[in-house]
């Protein structure tokens, strides 16, 4: 039983991590492409959040919840699928912490922009554009990363 909820706690983080960042992409390239700093200050602020209840959470879970597994199932560390996900969670890792604070900057950019009835900053738009670079590379890494769990591949560590 206890492997049961083990495995559903983590897939259930996965599938709240790739959710998750899918619906924030999506939801701040909506409001970025409307251009209006109220609406993108709203969306913003929303993501935020999300990121620090689901994200977070699940960023938190995945580790403790894929040890066990390893653990319970008698899988070796060095598996490569096991050792490319470990790779690869801390790669997003690296990418997501920045992005975090890039959403907190463009939601304040665009409070500023609305409050004083101007349009959004260069920096803002500098930021934007660096947080869907490093959100291309986390997302993808989240993607493989649950292929990696699913399939097990036989592949080598370096």
């Amino acid at each position: 039983m206890l492997y049961f909820v083990l495995k559903y706690l983590h897939v259930v983080g996965a599938a709240v991590l790739l959710g998750t960042g899918a619906g924030i992409a999506f939801f701040m390239l909506a409001a970025h492409l409307g251009g209006k700093p109220a609406v993108i200050a709203g969306v913003a602020r929303i993501v935020v959040i999300a990121d620090f209840i689901f994200t977070a959470t699940a960023v938190v879970v995945q580790p403790i919840t894929g040890t066990l597994l390893v653990l319970n199932v008698g899988y070796s560390f060095w598996d490569g699928w096991i050792v490319w996900s470990i790779v690869l969670y801390v790669l997003t890792g690296a990418l997501w912490l920045p992005v975090v604070w890039m959403q907190m900057r463009l939601r304040d950019l665009a409070v500023i922009a609305t409050a004083e009835g101007k349009p959004l900053p260069k920096e803002y738009h500098r930021i934007f554009w660096l947080w869907f670079a490093f959100g291309i590379p986390a997302f993808t890494a989240v993607a493989i990363i649950m292929w990696l769990m699913i399939a097990k591949p036989q592949i080598g560590v370096f």
